[in-house]
């Protein structure tokens, strides 16, 4: 049978069904130790955490099934869930909304997809593509477009802080230079550099965003209010150019697939025609459970008193990792964050390949991500064929053992690719 263009598009082998088949290649050898995963983005297990929603989804169960699980609910989301939403951030921002500024999804990517497929591919003026503007950006970004070369990524400004340290800035006036604009991505705090927005740049794509009478989606998976698995410096905002993505994964919910959007009210209504097409609904015992974190006050507990804290020490004890374990002879660098799942590092030489790198990783069975992925094809720009092959993420959601093995397998591998590159 003849795949449609479309078909096509999202058959290939992206960098998130790489990262998917790395997490079932170790799903059945975890027992005996051997492999060391720093691939996926999937939360570590944090007993407060699984706890608290065990209890959550155990009073759903009890006292809400046949409601939630028993028949089916609304697109837009259950009562209850969107309601908790609408009350939660108005407390927490002010933002004056409504149930018709909300849409729960199976999921922020599928919501992600969503708004991208309303918003670009083939239009009455033509092909209208979407716009990550400031990558390396969540890879699996790169899959939501249907439109044969439909995702374009806008090179970042480097800024060199100190000998081991790196940051990227947005380059507003790249982003600006894009001509076929009909939607704008970003996550922010980013994967994989645990990047945050800062208030020129987010105002800046903002103003972007008006001119072009485009969305600016913006994806705060790790940042506020939950989980705060990095310290996002910037508030969410509400305005009507953007749709802030929320999701229940980092706080501990990843394989429930929750998520929500919040926006105008006339974007939504198109979300929850999305949904009502493709899936009817979001699952709806997880809502129930998800109300009652946010009505209840227990999703702020979790994440200010254990997901941020567990984070912060495990970024803390990767980086004391990273000094003492990889070789000093090597010019490594590591993008400055406020915490996060990730450690993203740039291993700056002519002889770095992040594939190769990756290869070899795999025979010693540690599993990392090439930061290729990261960056949208074609990588044959300066930059992107040097910078975007010369970095690699690392997940910090394992046990520290299995992250000091990880980083101490790193370190022997680049002594090794040096030496023979002498």
């Amino acid at each position: 049978m003849q795949l449609s263009s479309w078909g096509t598009t999202m058959s290939r082998l992206s960098g998130i069904r790489s990262i998917m088949d790395d997490i079932a290649a170790t799903a059945g050898r975890q027992s005996d130790g051997a492999w060391c995963n720093l691939s996926p983005g999937n939360p570590a297990h944090i007993p407060e955490a699984v706890d608290t929603w065990r209890r959550l989804a155990g009073e759903a169960l009890r006292e809400d099934f046949f409601a939630a699980g028993g028949q089916y609910g609304p697109s837009r989301g259950t009562n209850a869930l969107v309601d908790a939403v609408v009350r939660y951030f108005d407390a927490a921002y002010g933002w004056g909304i409504g149930p018709e500024n909300v849409v729960v999804g199976p999921g922020s990517q599928l919501l992600a997809y969503m708004a991208v497929n309303a918003f670009t591919g083939p239009s009455a003026g033509g092909e209208r593509e979407l716009v990550l503007p400031c990558v390396p950006d969540y890879t699996g970004y790169q899959g939501l477009s249907m439109a044969e070369g439909g995702t374009a990524g806008v090179e970042p400004v480097v800024v060199h802080e100190d000998e081991r340290r790196f940051r990227y800035a947005v380059d507003l006036d790249a982003v600006r230079r894009r001509t076929s604009m009909g939607a704008m991505l970003v996550s922010s705090p980013g994967n994989p550099t645990g990047r945050c927005l800062d208030a020129a740049e987010l105002d800046g794509l903002i103003a972007i965003a008006e001119e072009r009478g485009v969305p600016l989606i913006v994806d705060h998976a790790y940042g506020q209010p939950f989980p705060r698995v990095v310290d996002a410096p910037l508030a969410p905002v509400f305005h009507p150019h953007v749709v802030n993505c929320f999701t229940f994964s980092k706080a501990g919910l990843p394989g429930e697939r929750l998520g929500f959007a919040i926006g105008p009210a006339e974007v939504i209504d198109v979300l929850v025609s999305f949904t009502a097409n493709a899936a009817l609904h979001a699952p709806q015992l997880v809502q129930t459970a998800a109300a009652r974190a946010l009505d209840s006050g227990d999703i702020d507990v979790l994440a200010a008193k254990t997901i941020n804290p567990y984070y912060r020490a495990k970024r803390r004890t990767a980086e004391e990792l990273l000094h003492d374990r990889l070789p000093e002879s090597v010019d490594w660098r590591l993008h400055s964050s406020d915490g996060g799942m990730f450690c993203w590092l740039w291993i700056d030489h002519p002889w770095f390949d992040d594939l190769d790198a990756y290869r070899e990783l795999k025979n010693r069975q540690v599993f990392v991500v090439p930061g290729r992925h990261f960056f949208v094809p074609p990588l044959d720009t300066p930059f992107l064929a040097g910078h975007g092959r010369r970095c690699i993420r690392l997940s910090l959601s394992g046990e520290e053992d299995v992250i000091a093995r990880g980083i101490t397998r790193l370190g022997q591998v680049l002594t090794e690719q040096q030496r023979n590159a002498a």
